[in-house]
């Protein structure tokens, strides 16, 4: 797998790659630049040349019969050659090409005068080969007059590039290197403030691994950057969320080893009172079977706690009705309503909420397995669904004998079981854990009729799925 890239080594190829892309593009430009000044410089010392051997012609006869004659030394180009590394040429010829003087190997001018010339004089500069050399041309049309005749001669003067081109290439060496020390110092500052701007980031990194293990606190952001906040505040809620699951773990458990301790000490003691023979077999046998549907009650609940802040994390919750699980419920504890000969009424209408299916049924199953057992022998019970704009409300309603203000305050809490008569105190922690993963409230309230309690109302919101059908 490929190691990934540093922050450091991006943020210097970002700035220092473009940059050294420009110089490579001035660099070329420049040296197109520099070459055609150069050009342009030397082409007027070709044009000179060219008027000096055209001062020297002479002429016999007037226009077609005219006769050009040329007196021009090799030493007259002397004076315009620059040094030794080039070489100049010419030749000197009619307008029909007939060879006057000069170099009959330098290519014959067939080309145009330029309609808007740089000079003014007939000349024209384009760039050819002589032999296996490039030279830079002048070509010159240049009017000849004597007392003895008329005409017209075309001087052509070349001179090789070799000049011209390392003139351009020394421009373009003496701007590099300074282009270069640039480079370097661009270099050397994009490094300083890459390392101070990255700073804050290694220290993040050396106070997270300087950390003690188990160490969940927030990060300070104080000192921070702002382009980091985004970061620390992510991790700070990832941590918090790690923190929350460790206590949550923790606390299960605790209260597991602490609840599941006392059954399961009951459970050895009667069985050795069994082995001992210190009660009847049947009495001892029931006595066991009580407590292991205790231990076993316990247990479950305990797992469904753990559960309800599972699925907490679980996102993607599909919509359920509550009416309809409230109903399926309902009919699971029948038996247990008939059992107590309880006056059973349930009245719901639709109402979709966003919820695990397991959340709702554990809510409903918890609500009614309290309220019933609550509930006198022959009493009534009734359970009711409803829905408004905003939220859909269940209310289980007993005609139990209630509960105190104090008792009230502890009851959601784990182990807070209502009386001494039974339940391990888990029901309504439960529901409590359900329907604040929800984002719901649940409520505990008497119903009272002048001073005396006929029962308790169970009630719980939970918001409505706006998309629902």
């Amino acid at each position: 797998m490929r190691p990934p890239q540093s922050l450091r080594a991006r943020l210097m190829a970002g700035i220092l790659l473009p940059v050294v892309v420009l110089i490579a593009i001035n660099g070329y430009s420049l040296y197109t630049r520099a070459l055609v000044a150069a050009n342009t410089a030397y082409d007027r010392t070709l044009l000179a040349s060219a008027k000096v051997i055209g001062e020297q012609l002479d002429v016999v006869g007037y226009d077609a019969q005219a006769q050009l004659r040329a007196t021009v030394p090799y030493s007259a180009l002397e004076a315009f050659e620059a040094d030794n590394r080039s070489r100049m040429v010419y030749r000197v010829s009619s307008l029909e090409g007939e060879m006057v003087s000069g170099y009959a190997d330098l290519p014959r001018w067939r080309g145009k005068l330029p309609q808007r010339p740089p000079y003014a004089a007939l000349v024209d500069f384009y760039d050819d080969l002589y032999g296996e050399a490039e030279v830079r041309v002048a070509v010159l049309l240049q009017p000849v007059v004597s007392e003895r005749g008329r005409g017209m001669a075309v001087v052509q003067v070349a001179e090789t590039l070799e000049l011209r081109r390392e003139l351009a290439r020394q421009v373009l060496f003496d701007t590099l290197w300074r282009q270069a020390v640039l480079v370097v110092v661009i270099a050397l500052v994009v490094w300083f403030v890459v390392q101070r701007a990255t700073r804050p980031v290694r220290q993040l990194s050396s106070e997270l691994q300087a950390r003690p293990e188990g160490d969940l606190t927030p990060i300070e952001t104080a000192g921070a950057p702002r382009e980091l906040l985004p970061l620390v505040d992510a991790t700070n809620e990832v941590m918090t969320r790690l923190q929350h699951l460790l206590d949550n773990q923790k606390r299960f458990v605790r209260d597991t080893s602490h609840q599941l301790r006392t059954p399961l000490a009951v459970l050895k003691t009667q069985v050795q009172s069994a082995l001992r023979g210190d009660v009847e077999p049947r009495q001892a046998l029931e006595e066991i079977q009580e407590t292991v549907e205790r231990a076993t009650t316990l247990a479950n609940q305990m797992l469904s706690l753990a559960k309800v802040e599972q699925l907490r994390q679980q996102p993607g919750a599909e919509v359920n009705d509550l009416s309809q699980v409230v109903r399926a419920i309902a009919l699971e504890l029948a038996p247990l309503i008939a059992d107590k000969d309880i006056d059973f009424e349930i009245e719901t209408v639709p109402a979709p909420v966003r919820a695990h299916d397991w959340m709702l049924r554990e809510l409903a199953r918890n609500l009614l397995h309290n309220a019933i057992r609550h509930v006198p022998a022959g009493r009534s019970l009734s359970v009711r669904v409803v829905a408004d704009r905003n939220a859909a409300a269940l209310t289980v309603a007993d005609t139990g004998p209630g509960v105190s203000s104090e008792l009230r305050s502890r009851l959601f809490q784990p182990f807070s079981a209502g009386d001494v008569r039974g339940g391990s105190g888990l029901g309504l922690a439960i529901c409590h854990e359900i329907v604040r993963a929800l984002g719901g409230t649940i409520s505990l309230d008497n119903r009272e009729n002048h001073g005396h309690t006929e029962g308790l109302d169970a009630t719980v919101r939970l918001p409505l799925e706006e998309n629902a059908p």
